[in-house]
């Protein structure tokens, strides 16, 4: 694979890359498999070349896009509700089970 002009790349991956991606990704893949992850990651790539080809648009109207907005305090649950419906509390707070 060679970089082009623009930054992608030209050429397909090759099953010998897949390979590559494969060790360094530390995933077996079984010789069954080689042509179809392959054939996935090309597809990837046309992906990615289709989207090097979308026009972006830099000046964009500020508040358009402005979803921020002021603070507004509202009536909310009280703590007693916000726990009635949870299967664990304790002291006030949801109580999940432990994860290692």
């Amino acid at each position: 694979m060679q970089p082009s002009r623009q930054g992608g790349i030209i050429g397909m991956i090759t099953e010998r890359d897949t390979e590559h991606i494969g060790q360094l990704a530390d995933i077996a893949i079984h010789r069954e498999e080689l042509a179809s992850f392959t054939s996935r990651f090309n597809e990837i790539l046309e992906y990615f070349d289709l989207l090097d080809q979308v026009e972006v648009v830099e000046e964009v109207e500020e508040r358009a896009y402005n979803i921020l907005r002021e603070d507004e305090v509202t009536p909310s649950l009280s703590q007693e509700e916000a726990l009635s419906n949870a299967p664990g509390n304790e002291d006030g707070f949801f109580k999940a089970p432990r994860v290692m």
